[in-house]
């Protein structure tokens, strides 16, 4: 046990979570076999099945609810009436892993389709190119400009339309394009037909997108990319495979840098259109939340910026444009006073107690396995707000741990931890870095951070840093 003294160094708020909670009801059960997620990790089994029962006991008493659902979606007019024009470009043959969809319409402030497109494929390699296809959205009424529109991409990026690693399409609704409970949408404000046509125009692309790769990422024609912004992702996804979640954010903007399972497009999509008069941006913040993520998973750093403080793929009736990103400064970790307990192997000259100091020291422990644990007790309940866990030498990642999982605790016992964790993130290429968001009405206090090992391995792994950064009275 070692006790250090250092020197210290949001989620949405659902505006409507009464209309969410109903919804909930409704889809809640269809999800419920393929969504759960046992994130109390001190849980006996009693209490598993005790929950399981409620759970069953809910499905039943909401019958009616679920296959008035089921017969939504199943006869959405949107799936059935959906028509697509290919504008350049064929479908690849081989399904990839992921699909980025870039919705773009023509804005009075300009328009960055073209320069975010060239930061896309300037920033990947082509080794990260055959993981992904780009497919870009048209939504243009004025057909000159559309057609012109086309022919600077076709020219831009010949080359990448003939390899099929960029399709840009156009949709419309042929027949009957809008079911009869949003027929009263024609009588709404302005403001709201035009985010409607928004919300339509992103459902076409969603929909187009569902059979193309694994998972969809959603970024805005504003956007730049950051270098081997794929590999990061790639990497991520890898890391996140056997842990249940709805939504993996890798911006701080408000729609774009958002990846989801494509299995689920086609339930956001339903989503989207039982509350046709709130805004797309609004709804997928929620649509995580209604699927059982109680808060986001938001990596850092971010991988996606804005070019300017317009969004081109949004109207002017929004009242969060995408383009105005919340600049998020954490300044230096701060590294409270904790005490550290672990049950895995040391050696003398790099001790546990050197991971937590902001310095060139680091633990270097011998062949980890399951079960092995570094624990941060901290003096207090804090507001912890960022952590990042540094393993391995270099960037070849020499001796990182390679399976392990960053947890946060309440209420410790003794001097070996906390009774209940939930799971923060797993490390992804021996690193993890996030940002700490909490659940609403929740007190928010962290007591323990734990850096459990999941694999067995077979070499030292070396823990180089743990940077904890916290919510002072004064932040």
């Amino acid at each position: 046990m070692y006790e250090l003294h250092p020197t210290p160094g949001i989620m949405h708020h659902y505006l409507w979570r009464h209309i969410i909670a109903i919804a909930s009801l409704v889809c809640l059960s269809l999800f419920l076999f393929e969504k759960i997620q046992d994130i109390e990790y001190n849980s006996s089994w009693e209490e598993k099945r005790m929950v399981w029962q409620l759970h069953l006991e809910q499905m039943k008493s909401e019958r009616n609810h679920l296959r008035t659902f089921k017969k939504m979606q199943k006869n959405s007019s949107l799936l059935q009436h959906a028509y697509y024009e290919f504008l350049a470009g064929t479908i690849p043959q081989e399904k990839k892993l992921l699909t980025v969809g870039i919705y773009s319409v023509h804005s009075p402030h300009g328009n960055h389709l073209l320069d975010t497109l060239q930061s896309l494929f300037q920033v990947s390699s082509e080794d990260e190119l055959k993981y992904i296809t780009v497919l870009v959205y048209l939504s243009d009424p004025d057909l000159e400009r559309l057609s012109q529109t086309v022919t600077n991409i076709s020219s831009l990026f010949k080359q990448h339309i003939e390899d099929k690693k960029l399709l840009v399409i156009h949709g419309l609704l042929k027949g009957s394009p809008l079911p009869g409970y949003l027929n009263n949408i024609s009588h709404s404000s302005s403001c709201e037909v035009l985010r409607f046509r928004q919300k339509v125009d992103y459902a076409l692309l969603m929909n187009f997108a569902s059979k193309l790769s694994e998972y969809f990422l959603m970024i805005g024609d504003n956007v730049h990319c950051s270098p081997k912004f794929v590999s990061a992702i790639y990497w991520a996804l890898s890391a996140w495979k056997e842990i249940p979640w709805v939504i993996l954010e890798f911006s701080n903007l408000s729609f774009s840098g958002k990846v989801i399972h494509t299995s689920d497009l086609s339930r956001l999509i339903t989503f989207f259109f039982l509350f046709p008069k709130d805004t797309p941006d609004l709804l997928l913040s929620n649509f995580g939340f209604l699927l059982g993520q109680t808060v986001p998973i938001r990596f850092i750093p971010k991988l996606f910026y804005s070019w300017d403080n317009y969004s081109t793929s949004e109207d002017t009736c929004n009242q969060e444009e995408e383009g105005k990103e919340e600049e998020e400064d954490f300044g230096k970790p701060n590294n409270p006073p904790a005490k550290i307990y672990t049950n895995m192997m040391m050696r003398s000259s790099h001790l546990p107690a050197h991971a937590y100091f902001l310095n060139e020291s680091y633990f270097l422990t011998e062949y980890p396995i399951p079960g092995n644990k570094l624990t941060l007790i901290f003096d207090q309940p804090l507001k912890v707000i960022r952590v990042q866990v540094l393993t391995g030498f270099g960037r070849q990642g020499l001796y990182r741990l390679e399976q392990a999982q960053v947890e946060l605790g309440s209420e410790p016992i003794q001097e070996e931890g906390c009774t209940s964790y939930i799971l923060l993130g797993p490390l992804v290429k021996g690193i993890l870095d996030q940002k700490v968001f909490y659940k609403e009405d929740s007190v928010g206090a962290v007591r323990c951070v734990q850096l459990l090992v999941t694999a067995a391995q077979k070499s030292n792994a070396c823990i180089r840093m743990i940077k904890i950064w916290i919510k002072t009275e004064k932040g």
